[in-house]
């Protein structure tokens, strides 16, 4: 965006919400979007509420009432990129989310899901871990993200953003690319955050350990691991190059 152009942040959220907002008459019935000018409802991507998508929310406590694993907050510094490695073309990725939510919050016992949305193939997003009941997925009421379990060491301030799939060596389909991006330059609108940066020093707030690497990831930047497949890894520069794009225009 050249300076004789350039737009502030508030505007540039008020035009990227705009497809969401005119989009609203054509949204599923599964569907919730945060509230009217609320940033989470730009892009144009469609938000699935974890009411909408079925979520137990009896699972994130223990027999004894307890939250298992209680909620915190700090400010975004980078997001990052997954792959849940399940089949693709499920005839329901609703189910698919509910099976992921059961599996991390009780069987890894991280007492919620992990991720902080979601992408299913037809371009859906969906809210992934609790942040509390003031309708902004993913943080709190003053903006700070709620830390999830997505990369081991290196969760507080992370975005973790999975697409339903596996795509080790398939494409993620056009919608749920579409959506990424979409959900991406909000973000990055939304935490000052420059898509294409290749360095950035990233702090875990809680122990302070340190990483540095694109602010846009995928998770084998942080660890030795396949996901987000290589697939999409490889389109990462491509998937960045869009972000900016979109919040340029």
């Amino acid at each position: 965006m050249n300076s004789g152009a350039s737009l502030s942040r508030r505007t540039l959220l008020g035009v990227l919400g705009a497809a969401a907002v005119t989009g609203a008459a054509s949204r599923p019935a599964t569907a919730a979007a945060s509230p009217a000018g609320s940033s989470t409802a730009a892009a144009g991507y469609v938000l699935v509420s974890r009411q909408a998508w079925g979520a137990d929310e009896r699972l994130r406590f223990g027999t004894d009432g307890t939250e298992t694993w209680s909620p915190e907050y700090h400010p975004v510094q980078t997001l990052s990129v997954h792959h849940t490695g399940s089949p693709n073309g499920e005839a329901d990725p609703e189910a698919r989310v509910r099976t992921i939510y059961r599996d991390q919050a009780v069987a890894q016992g991280w007492g919620d899901i992990g991720y902080n949305y979601l992408i299913d193939a037809g371009g859906l997003v969906y809210e992934g871990r609790w942040s509390g009941t003031d309708g902004n997925a993913a943080h709190d009421a003053a903006g700070r993200l709620v830390t999830g379990a997505h990369i081991g060491g290196y969760n507080a301030g992370n975005v973790g953003i999975a697409l339903l799939g596996n795509l080790a060596g398939t494409a993620p389909t056009a919608a749920a690319r579409t959506a990424l991006v979409q959900l991406l330059a909000e973000l990055s609108v939304r935490h000052s955050i420059d898509p294409q940066r290749e360095k950035t020093i990233y702090v875990n707030p809680v122990s302070g350990i340190m990483w540095d690497g694109h602010s846009i990831s995928g998770h084998r930047d942080w660890a030795a691991t396949d996901c987000p497949g290589g697939t999409l890894h490889t389109q990462l520069p491509a998937i960045r190059a869009a972000v900016a794009g979109l919040i340029a225009q």
